[in-house]
């Protein structure tokens, strides 16, 4: 794929069980699938590699089988800003894909990952030839305008249990990230990253939601009792 040569050289065929991890499929038209499968691309991506790296022309629209990633940019000064986290059964990107545009983020993967890759040009043939396809990319930036309005009202200046819940709501979104399931694994280290604050404060927030009833902290995992509550933030 796109970012590097190790994960170009790495891609291969989906295999049919990660061919069902893929959401979108399921809308084709069996003429679209037999069309779109034999062009999906999937690698493995090692912690810290690079999926998407700013100024670099988008080639792919991709979606994660399984792992954890994050979407972030680094400012004119050197501050690492981290957008969002990026969760099992996700795909990303579809905005910078419809405009043809060089990528304005970086996405890099936070633990192994597999990433599935599809062809700008395959998504854009399928753009023209599927309404199953197309409804599910709408879907997609309408509940990314969502998360994009929840984030300006909650803002950076709010407290650490509000951004951790913001950001908890965020990868459990089932509409855009459908491979999480019930339970989010994630790490409190993963977290810290992708929320902006140490892993003590992160641990802080977790116990405090935690004692709402609004999560449980797990084995390897936290477990999301009140997933309203999580997209509210209103603590």
């Amino acid at each position: 794929m796109n970012a590097g040569s190790s994960l170009h050289e790495r891609r291969r065929l989906l295999t049919e069980s990660e061919l069902q991890a893929v959401p979108w499929l399921a809308h084709l038209l069996p003429d679209e699938r037999d069309r779109i499968v034999p062009e999906l691309r999937v690698s493995e991506a090692a912690p810290g590699d690079l999926v998407c790296r700013i100024g670099r022309p988008v080639t792919y629209w991709f979606g994660i089988i399984d792992g954890l990633l994050k979407m972030n940019t680094v400012t004119d000064d050197g501050r690492a800003i981290t957008y969002s986290g990026l969760a099992a059964g996700g795909w990303f990107g579809e905005g910078t894909v419809l405009k043809r545009e060089s990528y304005r983020y970086n996405i890099q993967a936070l633990r192994k990952s597999r990433v599935a890759g599809l062809p700008v040009d395959t998504f854009h043939w399928l753009l023209d030839h599927s309404i199953g396809f197309n409804r599910f990319v709408m879907n997609q930036l309408n509940e990314r305008l969502g998360q994009f309005i929840v984030a300006l009202e909650v803002g950076r200046a709010a407290s650490p249990e509000q951004r951790v819940a913001r950001n908890l709501a965020a990868l459990v979104n089932p509409v855009l990230f459908p491979g999480v399931g019930e339970v989010l694994r994630i790490t409190q280290q993963e977290l810290a990253y992708l929320v902006g604050l140490s892993r003590q404060r992160v641990n802080e927030a977790l116990a405090a939601l935690q004692a709402r009833g609004v999560l449980r902290i797990e084995y390897g995992g936290l477990r999301i009792v009140q997933a309203q509550a999580l997209r509210r933030a209103d603590f």
